[in-house]
């Protein structure tokens, strides 16, 4: 019997009938001696019968307990309990049954625990960030709001439950208008002397089916402060260095100038006053770059005709065309972009490139006009490209950072942008990108 057990559940019921139908041959034969053929033939089905259905029994009521345990084990899965485990030794393919459904429950343990413990990890984050995040369901109520946020939004106390609009009613105007005016931006509370700056950013996601936002808060008072503080050091060390540059040499020469009028040596004169015009005229002009860069007036666009635009550049500085200019007609300010684009193709120039080696390029992209001037200089390293672009950043002895800067504040007031790349084979290729004109 211990061999039938382990025996696949089908194979055991043959085995079982053909016990029964041995079992009651043999009865049979064995009662015909007391009674009549027919009386031995019922007795021997009756006593065999109660016997095979009392082994039937034992063997289907554990299987109907099994089957409950599964059925109970599967509900707990379903219900996100997986602390259930079957111990079961009868029949062989039940018990590969049950052994399966064993390691389904460890393994789902196994990915439940591993679950709880990156949300925790998850929400530590969440709550710990100094950036505030609120999700807001569709109703505009909030879901989470972490300790940030509630320090921003609602004094310390928790937000969850509590509505947005409740929330903007009792915070200071500039918040107000800067949840009204919708999508990202900046704005400031407080007054000149307790200022704080903030940056609003609101995404739009769906969960569980439903639309829901997230808004994040983030304070940037601190950084922008540090920010700002570093550039005008970099202004004052810039124009320090500019005018001292420029007054020095101007004040020997003027010391010297009076030094030779007292002696009568006029003739020396023109060339010490000649020094003195250059360098004041330089200094001039640097002063008018940074006035230029400091107000830039708002783009006054009109309509250009590329060609035309592209031979007027070239009176004004040299540089090869690559392939044909297309005959376009762009609206821009033609007065800052010309500014720009000689910056551009005079930086080209004094990259160390070949004078014949600087072009210039037209063509179509999918959300503008891209023009890319070209040279064959040295080229920049990472850390040059990732700063060129900022103000008053320059690698050049006697540059003031302000040439790409100014190119790329009238490329971005256009709505268009200015980009970096080293080219294959060396050198540089800075590319503007302006929109097209509305066809409206």
């Amino acid at each position: 019997m211990r061999i039938l057990r382990v025996l696949p559940l089908a194979i055991r019921m043959v085995a079982l009938a053909i016990m029964a139908v041995a079992a009651t041959a043999v009865a049979t034969a064995v009662l015909v001696e007391w009674l009549s053929p027919w009386a031995a033939a019922a007795s021997a089905t009756v006593l065999v019968g109660g016997i095979a259905g009392l082994v039937v029994w034992r063997t289907f009521v554990p299987l109907r307990a099994l089957f409950r345990a599964l059925a109970g084990t599967v509900a707990g899965y379903r219900d996100g309990d997986f602390n259930f485990g079957i111990t079961w030794d009868r029949y062989g393919d039940l018990i590969e049954l049950v052994d399966a459904h064993n390691e389904l429950g460890h393994a789902l343990r196994e990915q439940r625990v591993a679950l709880v413990q990156r949300e925790l990890l998850l929400d530590t984050m969440v709550q710990n960030t100094p950036v505030g995040m609120l999700l807001l369901d569709p109703n505009r109520r909030v879901v989470l709001g972490n300790l940030a946020a509630r320090k921003m939004m609602g004094d310390g106390r928790k937000l969850e439950g509590g509505s947005l609009d409740a929330l903007l009613h009792d915070a200071p105007p500039a918040v107000r208008d800067a949840f009204a005016r919708g999508g990202d931006g900046m704005f400031t509370v407080g007054d000149e002397d307790h200022e704080d700056i903030y940056h609003l950013a609101r995404r739009m996601f769906r969960l569980n089916g439903r639309i829901h936002e997230l808004v994040l808060l983030r304070q940037m008072t601190a950084e922008l402060r540090r920010q700002e503080v570093q550039t005008w050091k970099k202004v004052i060390r810039v124009i320090s260095h500019e005018l001292n540059n420029s007054l020095a040499p101007i004040a020997s020469l003027a010391h010297s100038g009076a030094e030779l009028l007292r002696r009568g040596q006029h003739e020396k004169l023109p060339i010490a006053l000649a020094t003195i015009e250059e360098r004041a005229r330089h200094l001039e002009g640097f002063l008018r770059d940074y006035a230029r860069f400091a107000k830039l007036p708002t783009p006054r666009g009109e309509p250009v005709r590329l060609p035309v635009f592209v031979e007027k550049l070239r009176t004004q500085v040299d540089f090869a065309i690559e392939g044909a200019i297309p005959d376009e007609t762009l609206r821009f300010d033609p007065a800052q972009m010309e500014q720009a684009m000689l910056n551009l193709l005079k930086n080209a120039h004094e990259s160390g490139s070949a004078h014949d080696a600087v072009s210039l390029a037209v063509r179509r992209v999918a959300d503008g006009w891209r023009i890319d001037v070209l040279d064959r200089g040295s080229g920049m390293n990472e850390s040059v490209l990732s700063n060129a672009l900022l103000p008053f950043y320059s690698t050049k002895r006697s540059g003031t950072g302000l040439g790409l800067a100014l190119s790329r504040e009238i490329a971005e007031a256009h709505g268009g942008r200015i980009a970096l790349l080293n080219r294959d084979g060396g050198g540089l290729c800075v590319s503007m990108v302006l929109p097209a004109p509305s066809q409206s």
